[in-house]
């Protein structure tokens, strides 16, 4: 299965923000590379929060472009079998942190916001980091860093807030 299949297979299966998630699958159905950067009316993303329930607190990247405190995530490669591998190796390689799992039930939640390159139209995931995990700064990254649950509003953006609420719910 194509990673285009599997993504709107993933879409159709998620109940949540009905809206916004068949303007993913519109988008997937009139366009082909609507999975690929180099789709300019808007691709998919791929993205994971990471956390780590029993120490209440979440890893955000001070994404290098953007400037903003964000949680792991980017675009998919053709090297990716599921849109699930893709978050979570995004996640892997942003943290540095091997072992993570993704928090079972799917995506989280659906944001599409607008990049220097292009819509982005990411799918949320979270991803549970393991006891002692050490993270290490990639080389998308100004910063990394660990925030409390209750000063992630401080320092990111409502997007970002919204996926560790809806993720604490899954919990």
């Amino acid at each position: 299965m194509s990673l285009h299949d599997d993504t709107v297979l993933v879409l159709k299966g998620y109940e949540d923000q009905e809206e916004l998630c068949q303007v993913y699958l519109d988008h997937l159905a009139t366009h082909p590379d609507g999975m690929w950067k180099s789709c300019r009316d808007g691709h998919i993303t791929a993205s994971a929060l990471v956390i780590d329930p029993e120490h209440g607190r979440v890893l955000l990247t001070l994404h290098r472009k953007v400037r903003m405190w964000l949680q792991m995530g980017g675009h998919c490669e053709p090297s990716d079998g599921a849109l699930a591998v893709a978050a979570l190796r995004e996640a892997t390689e942003e943290s540095g942190i091997t072992g993570l799992a993704l928090l079972p039930g799917g995506p989280v939640r659906l944001d599409r916001h607008h990049t220097p390159c292009a819509w982005h139209l990411d799918v949320q995931y979270a991803a549970l980091a393991p006891a002692g995990a050490v993270e290490a700064i990639s080389d998308e990254s100004l910063d990394l860093r660990w925030f409390a649950y209750d000063e992630v509003a401080a320092v990111a953006d409502d997007s970002v807030v919204r996926l560790l609420e809806r993720t604490r719910a899954r919990l």
